[in-house]
């Protein structure tokens, strides 16, 4: 059994896990997240064997009193996924833990197992349809789902991708435009408690707003219905897309104007993480 100790956030873990989960299929090993044992209990994986908090303190703390082996791969600093493979092989029940592990084509052949076990419980997705039911059944309705990730990215990668109210505005703006007269609705996910609805509703008032105020497993659940998304470049807006392959316009260049184009999807952007944020 391989234990993974995800590190950051939800989305992060989810990504982290996905990777350890789809190795240990191929190889015939169950892998058991220490993170979703405990945190997050907004997914089916929560419910699953083993996925409880005694699982949690077991793994911790044999770690910690190294009855089990425990392997940091940012520590080892392999460099490609044949050093990992042998890493992992090396013990039957082990505790991993690290940014850098990565098994992409092998997470990508168990794609669908992976969504399986991070679909949503029953109450988060009722939450979520209750707040997009209205637009749902309109027929020409385009739901764009707009993610802004504001709090640690002020200061993550220097503010490189901290944007304010204007930029966002004139994104949604533009994918209006786009649209080509279709009525769009934006569902506007964050985690800006002080965000200025009102400023978003005056400036483009061609598009309808919605600003769910979700917790964070009905914010993603919600943005994984969207049609389209937009947002900085995160692991949240990334997993949202995962979801159902959605169209994702992760903004690396603010200036640049938004087009057909700009849109890309998840196994694209997914393997461009190091690109995008640098070695993870």
């Amino acid at each position: 059994m391989i234990f993974v100790h995800d590190r950051g956030q939800m989305c992060n873990n989810i990504l982290q896990f996905g990777h350890i989960y789809a190795w240990c299929r191929e190889h015939g090993r169950r892998a058991v997240s220490v993170r979703f044992a405990y945190k997050y209990q907004y997914f089916h994986i929560c419910r699953t064997k083993y996925h409880h908090f005694l699982t949690y303190a077991a793994a911790k703390y044999a770690a910690k009193l190294r009855l089990i082996p425990s392997v940091d791969f940012d520590l080892e600093r392999q460099a490609d996924e044949t050093g990992m493979d042998r890493l992992m092989r090396r013990h039957g029940t082990m505790l991993v833990d690290g940014w850098t592990v990565h098994f992409y084509d092998l997470f990508r052949k168990y794609l669908a197992e992976i969504r399986e076990l991070f679909a949503f419980l029953p109450e988060v997705e009722q939450e979520a349809q209750l707040r997009m039911m209205p637009w749902l059944t309109r027929e020409g309705c385009v739901c764009l789902g707009v993610h802004i990730r504001r709090g640690d990215y002020a200061r993550f990668l220097g503010g490189r991708y901290f944007y304010d109210d204007a930029t966002m505005q004139r994104l949604i703006r533009e994918f209006s435009q786009l649209m080509k007269g279709k009525a769009v609705v934006a569902f506007v996910c964050g985690n800006d408690p002080g965000l200025d609805e009102e400023a978003y509703r005056r400036a483009v008032p061609e598009v309808r707003f919605v600003f769910p105020k979700g917790n964070p497993g009905e914010d993603l659940c919600l943005l994984s219905h969207c049609d389209y998304l937009i947002g900085a470049p995160s692991t949240f807006s990334l997993v949202a897309a995962m979801y159902r392959d959605l169209p994702l316009y992760w903004i690396r260049q603010p200036e640049a104007t938004l087009s057909e184009q700009s849109f890309s999807r998840f196994d694209v952007l997914f393997r461009k993480i190091e690109e995008v944020f640098g070695p993870v």
